[in-house]
Order: structure tokens, then sequence, then C-alpha cells
């Protein structure tokens, strides 16, 4: 039988979490024409998704361990542990500029049709975990060529993925929103992306920062989530008190991005 949508005064938030789940097909169909989309007619299709982590790990690995000479307390090669940093970076930073211009791009499914609207930039966000996976059997295929063994606690790593997800989908909720309101903030995205790519431990480790700044370090979610995959794939130290409080920004974003977004959430038809 048809599911039929019911729509009752004084209950649209416990609706609206409901109607997420009876629009959990439209997840897939969103999910599937991005990654149609993004890969017609290119002339490599999915290979970027191994090109631009390789080529960024060559380059960092060139400037942190030869010319900056920076120290690797890693037992990893050098070029393992920018890789491992690499990959949640690169999944967080492709699932944040998605998400924060999905609703932008598909203005005319948001003004004629109604859908929790988050479903937009959840797929967006869902859509980068495909360049993730790529990303990772190039990992595995550095671990062999390394004949690096990594260690039992590998195990743990879909934890550390889910924390890059929630990550990207809190701010990208936040981000998303003002965009629809603001629409210079399409310039600002990419700043923020390669301003973040500096200021986060993808070509060198965070055991680099000072011992008396690391806590400060830690606001930087994606500090936790990279730490956290060097400690699953490579083994390294993780500095747990630092770990948490990243933890603890990232459920801080998440809150706030979904606060946002659903109190501006009834504007957007209006304001696209």
């Amino acid at each position: 039988m048809p599911e039929e949508l019911v729509i009752e005064a004084g209950r649209s938030e416990k609706n609206y979490w409901k109607d997420l789940w009876r629009y959990r097909e439209l997840f897939y169909i969103l999910s599937w024409r991005d990654i149609k989309v993004r890969y017609k007619q290119t002339v490599i299709g999915a290979a970027w998704s191994i090109i631009r982590p390789v080529l960024t790990t060559v380059i960092f690995t060139f400037v942190f361990s030869r010319v900056a000479k920076l120290d690797n307390p890693s037992l990893a090669p050098y070029a393992l542990m920018v890789y491992a940093g690499m990959l949640p970076w690169q999944f967080f930073s492709n699932a944040l500029t998605e998400a924060s211009n999905s609703l932008i791009g598909n203005t005319n499914l948001i003004s004629k049709v109604y859908f929790p609207r988050m479903i937009v930039p959840a797929s967006s966000v869902i859509t980068s975990l495909v360049d993730f996976a790529i990303s990772f059997v190039i990992m595995l295929v550095l671990m062999v060529a390394y004949q690096f063994m990594p260690p039992l606690q590998i195990l743990l790593l879909p934890f550390f993925v889910l924390m890059a997800f929630l990550a990207a989908f809190g701010t990208g909720l936040y981000i998303t929103a003002l965009n629809v309101k603001y629409r210079d903030f399409r310039y600002i995205i990419p700043f923020i992306v390669q301003f973040g790519l500096y200021i986060t431990p993808v070509g060198f480790s965070s055991s680099n920062i000072p011992e008396k700044w690391r806590m400060l370090y830690a606001l930087n979610p994606m500090v936790g989530v990279i730490d956290g995959f060097r400690w699953c794939l490579l083994g390294d130290p993780m500095y747990w008190p630092g770990f948490l409080i990243s933890c603890l920004v990232i459920l801080l974003f998440l809150w706030l991005g979904i606060w946002y977004f659903r109190k501006t959430e009834k504007s957007f038809a209006d304001n696209i």
C-alpha cells in the first residue's frame, strides 16, 4: 500500500524525522545521480580520486620531510604517514564542498517538491564515501609496496570514518543553510578548505605541535580524526585528551548545523 503523508499541527518536529525514514530511497537516488554527474564526460573518470591524493602526498612528503625536515614519530615511512592523513582530509574537504553547495544545485527540486531538505546535503556527503573507498584501496597498495603491516586496531577504523562523516555533515548543514541566504558564501568555502589543509596535520604529525598548544590545536575537529586514522592504520601514538576535545567539537558542530538548518529550512524555497 502507498504511504500517506499526514501534516499535523504541533507535531512537525516528530513528523520530520519520520519523513527522513519514509524518504530513505531518495538518499540512494540523489547519491547515485551525483556519482554519475561527477564522473560523466571526464577523461579519466574515477582516477581523479587517485591522482589528487597521490600527487598531494608526493608534494607534502618532499616539502615536510626533505625541505622542512620535520620529525616522523611514526614507525611507518613518511609517505604512508602523509597519505594516512590525506585520506580523512580529502573525504572531509570533498564532502564539505559538495554539501555546502547541494541546496543551490537542487533549486528546481527544492522549490517544487516536498521532502525533508536534510536529505540533499546528506546524500552529497554519502557520495564522497565513494572517493574515500577508492583512495583507501591505494592506501592498502602503498602498505604492500612498503611491506608495512597495519596494527590490530585497524578494525576500529570505521569509527573514525564516522567521525569524519559527522564533522563534514554538521559543518556542511550550517554552511549550506547560510549559502542559500547569502550566495557569496560559495566563494568563501574554497578558501576555508584550502586554509584548513595547512592548519590540519596532513603533511606532518600533530606530535610536532608543542605540548602546551596541543589541547588548543585539538579544537580543530579534524586533528582527532587524522590522529585516529594514523593510530588505526600505522599504530602511531594517540593523544587521547586532544582526541576527546575533537569529538566534543564535532558533536557541537553537528548540533549547531542541525539546529540552524532546521531553523532556516522553512524559508529555503523562498530564498532559492
